[in-house]
């Protein structure tokens, strides 16, 4: 059987790997292991393409007796959030995140408002590849598709009111923040949410656009130099620029430094352990740096790896409970407010942090410091699992602490290596991060040897 869903749902360019027969296929595969007379909420980004890809999906799902919900253009976070707490049977979110522009895609979300568990997927894809279609009775058509208005503005509601929870004296501050929307969905909450929190709102790409002429859907430093610059000519006390679908944050502090999330997400856990009652646990992806664990262990809250992928944090937080999860792309869950990464939630957070210590500057500088580097090595699949164990074999025997829930990651004191298949191309990655650049390459260096016994001896 063929696979579909990648590390977070379906994604290709549009009218190329992402087609309206595969988009109406698949609706009719979630209808059919749904079953008939089941409720889904539907929405988009403002990608090109969006509203092609979602027609089709509503077809293929009203083929199979489902009745489809329309919230129309939302973020993904603010669509969960609606189908966690207005009782839907399932989500679906036409987005493609931080890819490249001419990409969309196709996200399915759970009952609980988390996106469906891989079991679920692998379901579904099952259904997609064999045809298991049932095709309801046309009486059952009757119903057709329904406009679901008023999803944003439940958002940004709950949003405000989950922040206006942790401090009153900072509810009552007002200060300046600018934000990059990407020009997509979160333009159409995170300046709400902001104000209503007291802010003195600035906003660059929050227009609509479904070519995203501001810049490139996916917040990393070499795409924000506009929100850096801002920020400083402005004095605003930081900057927050979001992916296209708004349920990544990344945040530039009074300085215009765009911070990485780990880093982002290690300051929040800390500001908010002592703000809400929940258990000294935070849940962080295997790629994350280890300030995580060095901050926050040495302040009495646990740190747990987990793969990579937000959803994998997701089902740790509902089933063990935890102070917050994080990614170091951005990704933050703030489990008072739902079990999913949300931009908004994480920009309100922020800007709350920041009043309450006067900027971010000092924080940050107040971590640690590590070099990092990431790389990748074409190779099959078979030949990077086969990497990955014999690096395993040749780190353990070198003393180093071993992580193995996605790929190999080796510890030590000093830095440490990451060698894992990815889960969306034919490569192998290889990350490191050490004290110094020189000790991150001599980590690298170290898996080099079973990484070329790998290449080309699995066939």
């Amino acid at each position: 059987m063929g696979r579909l869903f990648g590390t977070d749902g379906v994604r290709g360019v549009v009218n190329r790997e992402l087609t309206p027969e595969l988009a109406l296929r698949l609706g009719r595969a979630i209808g059919a292991y749904l079953g008939s007379g089941s409720r889904v909420l539907m929405g988009r980004d403002i990608r090109a393409g969006g509203d092609m890809i979602s027609r089709a999906l509503s077809a293929g799902l009203q083929a199979e007796g489902v009745k489809v919900y329309n919230a129309g253009l939302v973020p993904t976070p603010a669509l969960q959030l609606a189908v966690r707490d207005h009782g839907f049977d399932f989500g679906v979110i036409v987005t493609a995140s931080h890819n490249p522009p001419e990409y969309n895609g196709i996200k399915i979300v759970y009952n609980d408002g988390i996106e469906a568990p891989r079991e679920v997927e692998r379901e579904i894809e099952e259904i997609y590849f064999n045809g298991r279609f049932s095709g309801a009775p046309w009486r059952s058509l009757a119903g057709g598709e329904e406009e679901y208005p008023g999803v944003v503005d439940y958002y940004v509601e709950r949003v405000v009111e989950n922040a206006q929870t942790l401090a009153t004296a900072v509810r009552q501050a007002r200060a300046s923040v600018v934000v990059d929307c990407a020009n997509s969905v979160s333009s159409m909450a995170t300046p709400l949410v902001l104000s209503r929190l007291g802010a003195r709102v600035y906003t660059v790409n929050c227009n609509l656009d479904p070519l995203f002429s501001g810049r490139q859907p996916e917040p990393v430093p070499e795409n924000l130099g506009v929100l850096s610059k801002t920020v400083k000519s402005t004095g605003a006390l930081l900057g927050i620029a979001h992916d296209g679908d708004g349920d990544r944050a990344m945040v530039a502090d009074e300085a215009g430094r765009v911070q990485w999330g780990d880093r982002t997400g290690t300051l929040l856990a800390l500001w908010l352990a002592d703000l809400v009652d929940l258990p000294r646990r935070v849940y962080t992806v295997v790629s994350a740096s280890m300030v995580v664990e060095e901050v926050l262990r040495a302040h009495g809250i646990e740190v747990e790896w987990t793969p990579i992928g937000s959803l994998y944090i997701s089902r740790k937080l509902a089933e063990h409970g935890g102070l917050a999860g994080f990614e170091d792309n951005g990704g933050y869950i703030h489990p008072p407010h739902q079990l999913v990464r949300d931009g908004a939630m994480t920009a309100a957070l922020l800007y709350l942090m920041a009043v309450d210590n006067g900027g971010l500057k000092a924080l940050f500088d107040g971590l640690p410091r590590y070099e990092s580097i990431k790389t990748k090595v074409p190779m099959s699949r078979e030949e990077a699992e086969c990497a990955v164990k014999k690096a395993r074999s040749l780190l353990e025997a070198q003393g180093y602490r071993i992580i193995d829930v996605d790929g190999v990651k080796a510890m030590s004191d000093r830095g440490w290596v990451l060698v894992r298949p990815s889960g969306t191309e034919p490569v192998l990655r290889v990350m490191a991060e050490a004290r110094t650049r020189e000790e991150a390459h001599r980590l690298i260096d170290q898996v080099k040897p079973a990484i070329e016994e790998c290449r080309g001896a699995v066939r």
